[in-house]
């Protein structure tokens, strides 16, 4: 039996861990299950890290759009394509999403830097900025936005936030909560394949 992928998902990274995560690798897996196409890449500052031995900041937003750009246009266009991202990766997706019109899922987004709530980066998921559709799943506990932070933006009616229960920013609960990371990240990519299908069944109406 052929397992017929149904679209292809650019899945990017964080600041300070590449495609190679344990985070990473497993969430890819999991979502392979939902015949999702799953293309893990390295931006070229951790590329550049990994070749060196030794940890390297990320670049600044520009050079990482640049790099996102051109990994886009070396896909084939054989398959719908969605964009997501842990974190960075996801932040980075999402400020290219409107621009080329691609849907985007981001675990763990950065509403703003740890410790600095006032710092929002919500700007471009405004009402009046976006309406490509997105999907951010987050954990009740991320430092980077929690529950009680982000139910007080004003985010696009195209924006749809889906809480895991105790998670940190890898979408980690604590021991006592009952529940795991492999749950959480199990539950992300079955939210993630219903995403996809959903908008794929829009564009065939």
């Amino acid at each position: 039996m052929t397992d017929t992928k149904i679209a292809r998902v650019l899945l990017s990274h964080g600041a300070g861990a590449g495609r190679d995560s344990s985070f990473m690798m497993d969430l890819a897996e999991q979502l392979k299950r939902h015949h999702l196409d799953v293309e893990l890449w390295d931006f070229p500052y951790m590329e550049k890290a990994k070749a060196e031995g030794k940890r390297r900041p990320p670049d600044r937003m520009p050079k990482l759009l640049d790099a996102m750009r051109s990994k886009i246009d070396s896909l084939a266009n054989d398959l719908p394509l969605f964009l997501a991202g842990k974190s960075m990766g996801g932040r980075v997706s999402t400020l290219l999403m409107s621009e080329l019109k691609l849907p985007t899922v981001v675990y763990g987004y950065p509403f703003h830097p740890v410790g600095k709530p006032e710092k929002q980066r919500v700007d471009h998921l405004a009402p009046c900025q976006l309406q490509v559709p997105l999907l951010i799943l987050q954990g009740e506990r991320d430092t980077f936005g929690n529950v009680d932070e982000v139910q007080q933006y004003d985010l696009a009616e195209s924006v749809s936030v889906h809480w895991l229960a105790d998670g940190d920013h890898s979408l980690k609960p604590r021991k006592a909560s009952g529940l795991t990371q492999a749950q959480h990240l199990k539950e992300a990519a079955r939210i993630t394949a219903a995403f996809v299908h959903n908008i794929l069944n829009q564009e065939h109406l």
